[in-house]
């Protein structure tokens, strides 16, 4: 059984910070990070049959075209991720009643749709990018037993390459779902190798009043190469929900609209169409 003070649970009984129950989600699921653009998707819904929120976590979830979707806000970061990721879990494989881990388990079908800068000049604003990899900047995942599902040989690669100081802790590299990806990409979209910081400033390179510890960082980024593989965009959520989703026996892919490019300094003319178009994109993708 596992203790109260590890799996907190609201005195309704849905879990703590997500404020669900497991008849309040579908087995498809989709992550943005702001709460505002859960109903910019649900709005496509036939119907919406139930819809919660606490704090940055909202939840609803209803009927796109016959196929029974939630879509969930994360908010920002790998530390919601781990809220999220862990909660979700919890509510398809443990009995919340009698807190204990259910013998057979679920593997949900995670999808998050975010929007994010391309470091890469042949990757425009306006494109898609799949991120066939990510790699955690963050060291959040570190807390967990990693070795097996992480992808060591280009961790070391970017080590190398970046002359990363370890002090800010060993950066990891995981893989997306390979299913996910074979049912949702096309020639629409780019294969990408994505970045994700543990902070929005000093971790992805900017400067206000601060120094940062590595000024030439951003510039490796852009430059690293590894059997092919590129890193693309940079953002702050696709490697934890990779890490947490493959330890926990969930699939999981990360969608990016691109509404920047640092290389050539483009930003899109119309940056919420593209986040438009690629809510568009995945639900046909999902219901297909």
């Amino acid at each position: 059984m596992i203790k109260s003070s590890e799996l907190i649970l609201n005195p309704d009984g849905s879990v703590y910070h997500l404020n669900l129950k497991p008849e309040n989600i579908a087995h498809d699921i989709i992550f943005v990070g702001d709460q505002d653009r859960v109903e910019k998707i649900t709005n496509r819904f036939d119907s919406v049959e139930f819809t919660t929120q606490k704090r940055e976590f909202k939840t609803q979830t209803g009927i796109y075209k016959g196929k029974r979707i939630s879509v969930i806000s994360t908010g920002i970061g790998p530390d919601n991720i781990d809220i999220v990721m862990n909660e979700l879990d919890a509510i398809v494989n443990i009995d919340l009643v009698t807190k204990t881990p259910k013998k057979e388990l679920t593997s949900l079908n995670i999808v998050r749709i975010g929007t994010s800068g391309s470091l890469q000049k042949d990757i425009p604003v306006d494109g898609f990018v799949m991120s066939e990899y990510a790699i955690g900047l963050d060291n959040m995942l570190r807390s967990y037993l990693i070795d097996s599902i992480s992808e060591q040989d280009i961790e070391a690669a970017f080590i190398e390459q970046t002359n990363w100081d370890l002090r800010k802790g060993r950066p990891y590299v995981i893989k997306g779902s390979q299913k996910l990806a074979t049912k949702i990409f096309s020639d629409k979209m780019h294969k990408g190798f994505t970045g994700t910081a543990g902070g929005f400033y000093g971790p992805q390179g900017r400067v206000l009043r601060l120094e940062i510890q590595d000024q030439n960082l951003n510039s490796k980024m852009d430059n690293f190469s590894f059997k092919g593989i590129r890193m693309t965009n940079l953002e702050m959520e696709t490697a934890a929900i990779y890490g947490l989703g493959k330890l926990l026996g969930h699939e999981c892919l990360s969608l990016n609209a691109i509404i920047a490019n640092r290389a050539t300094g483009d930003f899109s003319k119309n940056p919420y169409q593209v986040v438009e178009d690629l809510i568009d994109y995945t639900l046909e993708k999902l219901v297909k």
